[in-house]
């Protein structure tokens, strides 16, 4: 446990537990369920956000309805490692919206991209025209997912 996690008491726990599932919850339904009246509730959802632990509400989006139902995960390996290379390849992956995932990876290969498409035709044009041009690409491997078993955010196991 960090020191900062260890600042955080059962209350707060159980508030990033509820709201990781439903960040649109209301704070009086909040309160009842981690055993908190309303004020108490409120107080610490704003010192949460202003310490950042939570870093704003988003709807989760359903990417079947949207049609974008192909996942794949590109292995890139850049053509150099240095900072300014891979500030480069940071700055240029942040702008394409097919890249849902990017992690710097202490392996084999330096990059692990997570691709969201329509199909697997739709994915062969953002690996060759858009993953295969970023800065200091040198070569990239694919490997396509056939099933998520399991797909959360932290805290909502």
């Amino acid at each position: 446990m960090t020191g900062s996690e260890s600042q955080l008491d059962s209350y707060d726990r159980k508030i990033l537990r509820n709201l990781a599932e439903d960040g649109r919850l209301p704070i009086t339904e909040l309160a009842a369920r981690v055993g908190l009246s309303k004020s108490p509730a409120q107080v610490r959802v704003k010192r949460l956000v202003a310490e950042g632990y939570i870093t704003g509400f988003h709807a989760a989006l359903d990417p079947e309805k949207l049609g974008l139902t192909h996942v794949a995960f590109a292995e890139v390996k850049l053509e150099s490692t240095t900072e300014a290379a891979l500030a480069a390849f940071n700055r240029a992956v942040r702008k394409v919206p097919e890249i849902e995932q990017c992690h710097m990876i202490a392996g084999a290969f330096d990059y692990l991209l997570k691709v969201r498409t329509r199909d697997i035709a739709s994915y062969r044009r953002v690996l060759g025209e858009v993953v295969s041009t970023l800065p200091h690409v040198a070569s990239t491997s694919t490997h396509v997912s056939m099933e998520a078993v399991k797909d959360s955010a932290p805290g909502r196991g």
